[in-house]
């Protein structure tokens, strides 16, 4: 039976020993992961006939063991110099052995074997086997410098530096191990029909005949007989961890900062959302596998503090190291490339409507010649210590890959996020599952995602901080426009009467802010009408509110922005109503116009709590990109 529970129980029973023993034989940690993985993907291959052993090890551990010491062979240069002294004076030691010897102290000191079969495993009798030994206890105990009733001890603590090994789900092996078993099913066809093809050639040509090579029956045939088997099927890792961003790259986040990589990790621990605005573990939870990996960026400033009174006051100088930003990589691999771009649009989703309180979404690009499709996001968030969030979010093929950067201080530029996104792509490229790699990335500017609101309507993650409130805003469900809210005492504009349809209006409070301040808020109102009576309906909202500036001298008009096309039009005010000698009355107001939708949209503060004149225009702006999705 090809039992996938007992497969699996077994895998996660027995990697990281296999790893332990096969990284004390090299000193390769990353050979000595691919290589126990490798060996699982072969193992469950033939699991049929491998589960049915009593001594399945015996099975997986030579393919381990070979594949291991192959691996390190091909990294002749590779040495690990963030190992502690004492492991690296082990690997010293076990390296002065012979490839024999080191296995046989290997395997007597980590595995449960018999001496017996350890002999055998390595090719000796008992007798040669022991003696052997008794030889590299002695050698190993000498080049380490110590007693041979330590040897144990010092073996075992080489599991120290594979503490951290993040290893992939056992559907993944599974998976792998079925692609190779189609390869090779494949392979086998072939072979097959190239030997057929070859005799009945060698018939057709009769005995006076030149035969046709081997080699050009292959051509003829289109037959590969030596086919290599794909990355899943060789053991490498699906996406290795090789393909996630270098500290070296991730400068250009911040070139000023010092980044250090805090994790990296298939994301399947804790709750599983390691960036600002996600929403879940996975963009595609029945995706084939993930990696993640996290950042710090560290700044270090002088401080000055003056200490001491008249001749002996002094200056005195200390560094102070603070994290300036943290970023997040993630990549997913999908079954195939529409799984991947359904990926691709949840995640966008995630940053275009960012669930997370306080945060304003600034700005959305489509990111051309960057994998088969990509976008970027900037968000502020203004909470307690504001941020820039600075996203982008890319497909090439079945793979999603998400880069988010907060900063506190100088945020990333257009161009670094772009030439980071480009660069995930392409380390990505050719891999399993890859697509398009990336080459010089352009962006423009493109209207926010439909995110699910009301059609025409801001937002929450639209509206930008207001000063002296508490909590996060909070929108009303739309509803008639029987009042219009948004209007301001020189408009009194409505949305009611004849040639007017579908409109609605929703306001955004405080909920959490004082009673005291029952005022503050921001509505908007929709309405819908001929293109004509649409023009006409702004014109008229327009003059207005010039009357009212020229015809009442306690009140103030200052235009904050106006733009007009064929289709589209924006105006935007600040006015100032004087109430009495000591108190006005501060309000902010925009019409737009898409076509033959109208946007009224208005903000009263509350005493101290305003928002920012060039923020409330933005937000105009705003409105009108999100009328377009009403017009369509």
């Amino acid at each position: 039976m090809r039992s996938p529970e007992t497969f699996d129980a077994y895998y996660v029973e027995t990697r990281t020993r296999l790893l332990h023993e096969a990284y004390a034989l090299t000193g390769d940690a990353p050979a000595s992961r691919a290589a126990v993985r490798a060996a699982f993907v072969v193992t469950w291959h033939h699991w049929r006939k491998v589960s049915g052993l009593d001594d399945r090890d015996g099975y997986v551990r030579p393919l381990a063991f070979r594949r291991a010491r192959r691996k390190h062979t091909a990294r002749i240069w590779h040495r690990d110099k963030s190992l502690a002294p004492e492991v690296r004076a082990t690997l010293d030691a076990l390296a002065k052995l012979t490839p024999r010897q080191r296995e046989l102290l290997v395997l007597n000191a980590l595995s449960s074997l018999s001496l017996t079969d350890i002999g055998r495993m390595v090719g000796l009798p008992r007798s040669d086997a022991e003696r052997e030994l008794q030889t590299a206890t002695s050698q190993f105990s000498l080049a380490r410098d110590t007693q041979t009733t330590d040897v144990r001890r010092l073996l075992q603590d080489l599991a120290a530096p594979l503490e951290e090994i993040r290893w992939p789900r056992a559907t993944v092996i599974r998976r792998a191990g079925a692609a190779r078993r189609r390869t090779h099913t494949v392979i086998g066809a072939g072979v097959a029909a190239a030997a057929l093809v070859v005799s009945g050639s060698l018939v057709a040509t009769g005995a006076d005949a030149e035969p046709t090579s081997l080699s050009e029956e292959k051509v003829s045939a289109g037959i590969t007989v030596h086919a290599p088997e794909p990355a899943s099927a060789t053991g490498e890792p699906i996406v290795d961890e090789a393909a996630l961003l270098s500290p070296a790259q991730m400068a250009r986040f911040g070139a000023d900062l010092d980044w250090s990589e805090t994790a990296t990790t298939d994301n399947l621990s804790g709750n599983g959302l390691l960036a600002p605005c996600q929403r879940e573990r996975f963009a595609d939870p029945e995706g084939v596998t993930a990696l993640a990996r996290t950042w710090e960026g560290t700044a270090t400033r002088t401080v000055r503090t003056t200490v001491g009174k008249g001749d002996r006051q002094r200056t005195r100088k200390r560094s102070e190291t603070q994290v300036a930003a943290t970023a997040v990589q993630l990549v997913e691999l999908s079954r195939d490339g529409d799984q991947a771009a359904a990926s691709f649009q949840t995640a966008s989703v995630w940053y275009a409507g960012c669930a997370d309180p306080r945060t304003q979404l600034m700005d959305t690009r489509t990111v051309k010649r960057v994998g088969d499709e990509a976008r970027a996001f900037r968000l502020r968030t203004w909470g307690k210590q504001p941020a820039t969030l600075t996203v982008g979010v890319a497909r090439t093929g079945s793979l999603v890959v998400t880069t988010v950067v907060r900063s506190t201080g100088r945020a990333p530029s257009d161009k670094a996020t772009l030439t980071g996104l480009a660069a995930s792509v392409n380390a990505l490229c050719g891999t399993e599952g890859a697509g398009a790699c990336a080459g010089r990335a352009r962006s423009n500017r493109t209207p926010p995602l439909d995110i699910g609101a009301p059609p025409g309507f801001l937002s929450v993650v639209d509206l930008p901080p207001v000063t002296s409130v508490r909590g996060p805003w909070v929108g009303t469900d739309p509803e008639r426009a029987r009042t219009n809210f948004a209007d301001s005492p020189c408009d009194r504009t409505t949305f009611t009467g004849s040639g007017i349809t579908r409109a609605r209006t929703r306001t955004f409070v405080f909920p959490e802010t004082p009673n005291a301040t029952q005022q503050l808020g921001l509505t908007q109102t929709i309405g819908e009408m001929t293109p004509v009576r649409a023009r006409k309906f702004v014109e008229t909202v327009r003059t207005r509110i010039r009357q009212c500036g020229q015809a009442n001298l306690g009140t103030s008009v200052t235009p904050l922005a106006s733009s007009s096309s064929r289709v589209t039009e924006v105006s935007v005010w600040a006015l100032s109503i004087e109430l009495n000698d000591s108190q006005s009355f501060p309000f902010l107001m925009a019409i737009v116009r898409d076509g033959t939708a109208v946007s009224q949209l208005g903000f009263a503060p509350g005493n101290d709590q305003t928002m920012a004149r060039d923020d409330f225009v933005e937000l105009s702006r705003r409105m009108l990109e999100r009328l377009e999705g009403l017009s369509r």
